[in-house]
């Protein structure tokens, strides 16, 4: 696997940093935010270092489309049992904080707010 020594997400995926972790298999690691927004707020990153979504190409396939294979069955195990949201902020503009790729999987409450006010 591909890895950036100063990638705080690359450190959880090689064990140097604890998680929360709910799912781990050869491609991905899901985890619960250290800050969440939610009652059910966790992440699902690749393992392979990945800057951000505008670096992926076709050799990506298989993480991104584990990403997202397992969101809703994660999401409903972890308790949004009636529907979730799934971010994933691409780069400054984006608000990216972190640049490993990540998506955000956020639900649990009555109604997430609206992700961007008219304006």
């Amino acid at each position: 696997m591909s890895e950036d020594p100063g990638c705080i997400f690359c450190k959880i995926v090689s064990g140097a940093i604890p998680c929360k972790k709910i799912h781990e298999d050869d491609e991905i690691l899901a985890f619960h935010d250290i800050h969440p927004i939610a009652p059910v707020h966790f992440l699902i990153i690749p393992k392979v270092h990945i800057e951000s979504l505008v670096e992926c190409n076709d050799s990506h396939r298989a993480a991104l489309g584990a990403m997202l294979a397992v969101a809703g069955r994660l999401a409903v195990e972890q308790g949004a049992n009636d529907g979730f949201r799934t971010i994933i902020n691409t780069g400054r503009v984006g608000g990216q904080e972190v640049y490993h790729l990540h998506a955000h999987i956020l639900g649990g409450q009555e109604r997430l707010p609206r992700m961007l006010s008219k304006s």
